[in-house]
């Protein structure tokens, strides 16, 4: 997002958390809105209008799936059905209104879409009648989505796909090469299957329509996280956190300095980080250490700005959002920087991966410890590494970050009882925790070659000159 659309976005709120009735159906409108008007822009025109129908979609498909009988009456949730086809049409009709400024005028003929929409609500309603035994659809459903993630993420899946789409209509090849993008659906991915998930095991609070939709893509933290969770997010939701003087002062602290760091720092040190075009340039070993540590500085305060916008706003409407970051690269060990980055990512796998499988390994056969440790930790870390990408270098990334785990599990055990005494002293706490901090900042730091250059042997290249072999 830029300057001008976050502050678009903070007008938004600050509008919308004073108004006295009516909010979540406001909140459903600018936030639906916001989904069309952040896509970004494709060489297939048309999907920058129809990835955002297929978000909207799948969300409300997901609702008719998890939701209590309770909240399915048509007279609690047409006003979130009209709200959503309204929009949807009002977007569409920017093909006469022309406000190219704010959005593409090459949409759909209105016939088309209402058409779709028809049909969707059609499937929609033969769901919602024929779900005998939503376990099965659930499990559908959550297959689905793991297949188109498979399929954003996997470059060659995409290419592929587009390569056919292109010969079938005529159109020029070289379109096939194109960055696919579908705004947010990695965020919105976890959000449903956590749903899906909490549904299955009988946790899931019941919410209206209106309530799930907001809470899928609530504007805030549609495209970069935070990842809430629903029970706690429909409680303020439905009774907004009031505003005291401090509140406002923390809203706009938290926006002001997510922006600073965002756009200021994370920029400045943008300039100098890490990339694959230094990496043959830089002959010395300390130079490419400050291009690293420049990297390492600027994906931080990259990431934690967008979070801080995030709550900033949320705040703003009353709603607290979850903390996301807590000084990451300050922990002693690689186990306390994992509690502390992206905390609401790690705290979604240790809940419905790491924890259920690590169950899972001690129940069966009688296996090591140490090999369920390294089963759990790598394999999580993997698809953490595959969240961001389906390439060779996300999966090294993962591994390297799930070895690094292993390795510090191990040599906690080993050394509990051995430390020697003078460590247990204020001054032995504190050089051992400086030593710990130093420590753990470089081997993330050396992760970020996998994560950030383009190929394993470039960033090879890049560690051996780091480490003075090159």
């Amino acid at each position: 997002m830029t300057i001008i659309q976050i502050a678009f976005l903070a007008a938004a709120a600050l509008i919308l958390g004073r108004l006295p009735k009516g909010r979540q159906m406001g909140l459903m409108v600018v936030s639906t809105l916001v989904v069309f008007w952040l896509q970004p822009a494709e060489p297939f025109v048309s999907l920058m209008f129809w990835l955002p129908v297929a978000t909207l979609t799948i969300t409300v498909v997901a609702w008719v799936l998890t939701s209590a009988p309770e909240v399915r009456g048509w007279k609690q949730n047409w006003p979130a059905i009209a709200t959503l086809v309204g929009v949807i049409l009002l977007v569409d009709l920017n093909r006469y209104f022309n406000l190219t400024q704010v959005y593409m005028s090459a949409t759909p003929s209105l016939a088309i879409t209402l058409i779709v929409l028809t049909a969707i609500g059609t499937a929609t309603l033969l769901l919602a009648l024929w779900q005998r035994s939503h376990r099965i659809w659930l499990a559908i459903a959550f297959l689905a989505i793991i297949l188109v993630f498979l399929f954003l993420k996997i470059p060659q899946l995409t290419r592929l796909a587009l390569t056919s789409f292109t010969n079938v209509h005529g159109q020029n090849p070289d379109m096939a090469d194109f960055a696919f993008s579908w705004l947010g659906f990695s965020y919105l991915a976890f959000r449903l299957m956590h749903t899906i998930r909490d549904r299955q095991s009988g946790r899931l609070p019941a919410v209206t329509l209106a309530e799930y939709v907001n809470y899928v893509i609530f504007f805030p933290a549609f495209t970069a996280g935070p990842i809430d969770r629903l029970e706690r997010f429909v409680k303020e939701l439905r009774t907004p956190l009031p505003m005291e003087d401090e509140d406002w002062i923390d809203a706009g602290t938290r926006l002001f300095v997510g922006l600073f760091k965002k756009f200021v720092l994370a920029y400045l040190l943008s300039v100098i980080s890490i990339s694959d075009v230094l990496i043959p340039q830089v002959r010395g070993g300390g130079w490419m250490w400050l291009f690293l540590y420049a990297y390492a500085l600027q994906i931080y305060l990259d990431f934690s700005g967008y979070t801080d916008v995030a709550i900033g706003l949320g705040r703003l409407l009353g709603i607290r959002l979850p903390e996301n970051f807590a000084a990451p690269y300050l922990k002693p060990n690689l186990t306390q920087f994992w509690n502390s980055w992206h905390m609401t990512l790690t705290q979604w796998f240790r809940s419905y991966f790491f924890n259920p499988l690590t169950r899972a390994l001690r129940s069966g056969k009688r296996l090591p410890v140490w090999l369920i440790i390294f089963t759990t930790q790598i394999s999580t870390m993997i698809l953490i590494g595959l969240w961001h990408g389906g390439t060779l270098n996300y999966i090294l990334w993962g591994t390297w970050h799930g070895a690094g785990l292993f390795i510090h599990n191990r040599w906690s055990e080993l050394v509990r009882n051995r430390m020697p005494a003078w460590t247990q002293s204020p001054r032995g706490q504190m050089a051992t925790n400086a030593l710990g901090v130093f420590l753990t900042f470089n081997y993330v730091a050396l992760g970020w070659l996998f994560f950030t250059l383009s190929t394993p042997a470039i960033a090879w290249q890049a560690m051996l000159k780091l480490l003075g072999l090159a």
